[in-house]
């Protein structure tokens, strides 16, 4: 019925009306924090293009591992800066390396926190692509998948819940999977950068991480922009193949693609808030064009609404702490 019956505002009168009736609730556990863990940092340094965020040694990773299992967070994912590259990614695979370190020394001291570990041999490769290079100098999709397999069991074995493969390599998450079984690990999961784009919005990341690519760019391994048909047909794939979460990176321009992903499967769907969309905010925030606590709250119940159930974010700690105080 039309107006004056229909009076939509009716339920939207009050502050406990508008609670009753809200459709999207976000909770600190559907946040994941990420943290920057080097092996040569002797103290947090903090990254100039991302305020508040920082590298730490692995005693600082631990530290801010149990601050986010204070603030009640889903969990934490480890991106690992390496002493040493070289060619072929080799300290990604050490079971003394960073990544596989920091997981054990979380396991121990924080507990039930859930700890994810980013797949990739971006960090590790003295020319910052996320696979090894042919004779020709591509990257070698093959040789990169049985490189991240290995890698994914020395993770594994060392506690982690989840491993994260961001390389977009074709048919890597069956052969982490597979070796994954094969090594006795079929309780580790794999969150799977499904839809991960050639974006724009990564710079502040690949300087945290040190891991731009020396020479040319990602476009032949990551997915164009413009196709969100080749998305889906991704993010399917990944399903087939054994993921049980596939995730959307970046998130703000890709609402969208969270919410067509969301539809066409039944596993859980994860948003990965970037390091250029947190910059921004902060930005805009510190030069007084809006109130950071309400853009931040906005921007990840959008991500829910569009149809994430997880969202891993910069802004995870604070977020969490605005949600509860």
């Amino acid at each position: 019925m039309a107006f004056p019956t229909t009076r939509p505002r009716r339920l939207r009168a009050s502050a406990p009306r508008r609670a009753l009736v809200r459709e999207h609730q976000l909770r600190p556990e559907q946040l994941i924090l990420p943290i920057f863990v080097s092996e040569v940092a002797t103290e947090p340094e903090p990254v100039p293009a991302l305020p508040g965020v920082f590298r730490y040694p692995l005693q600082g990773a631990v530290k801010t591992a149990s601050e986010a299992k204070a603030a009640g967070l889903g969990g934490v994912i480890l991106f690992g800066i390496p002493a040493h590259k070289d060619p072929r990614g080799s300290a990604a695979a050490d079971p003394e390396g960073i990544v596989q370190e920091t997981v054990r020394a979380i396991k121990a001291e924080v507990g039930e926190l859930l700890v994810f570990a980013d797949l990739c041999l971006c960090e590790y490769t003295d020319h910052g692509h996320c696979g090894l290079l042919s004779a020709s100098g591509e990257v070698d999709n093959d040789a990169t998948v049985e490189a991240l397999a290995e890698v994914a069991a020395s993770y594994a074995q060392a506690g982690v819940d989840f491993v994260a493969p961001s390389d977009m390599m074709d048919g890597r998450v069956g052969a982490i999977r597979s070796a994954l079984d094969q090594e006795g690990y079929q309780g580790v999961g794999i969150l799977a950068y499904a839809a991960k784009f050639a974006s724009s919005f990564y710079g502040p990341f690949r300087t945290a991480a040190n891991s731009a690519p020396a020479f040319g760019d990602r476009r032949s391994y990551q997915l164009d922009p413009a196709n969100g048909r080749e998305a889906i047909r991704e993010a399917l794939l990944d399903v087939e193949e054994g993921a049980d979460i596939v995730m959307v990176k970046p998130a703000l321009a890709y609402g969208d693609l969270i919410r067509a992903i969301h539809e066409r499967t039944y596993l859980p769907v994860a948003a990965y808030n970037v390091s250029g969309e947190y910059a921004m905010v902060k930005a805009a925030a510190a030069a007084g064009a809006f109130e950071e606590r309400e853009a931040v709250l906005e921007i990840l119940t959008s991500l829910l609404r569009a149809g994430a159930q997880l969202v891993i974010t910069y802004h995870a700690l604070q977020a969490a702490r605005w949600l509860t105080s």
